[in-house]
């Protein structure tokens, strides 16, 4: 496995700000992430596999945060 990511890594391979990752975990959207006590952390391959879910091959595609 390999290391896995601070918020502040993370955010800018999804694209957005630490703070809309922070939202986005209380809206149970964005990429999935590991807790630990008070620390989260995101693995790279989660990130890579959200991403690849939001690929769309036409603009009327629709797809949630």
């Amino acid at each position: 496995m390999q290391d896995l990511l601070t918020e502040q890594d993370a955010a800018p391979r999804c694209g957005v700000s630490p703070k809309t990752l922070a939202n986005w975990r209380v809206l149970g959207r964005g990429p999935r992430f590991i807790k630990a006590g008070r620390r989260i952390a995101y693995d790279p391959a989660d990130i890579e596999a959200w991403k690849a879910d939001r690929r769309v091959s036409s603009t009327s595609q629709m797809v949630d945060a």
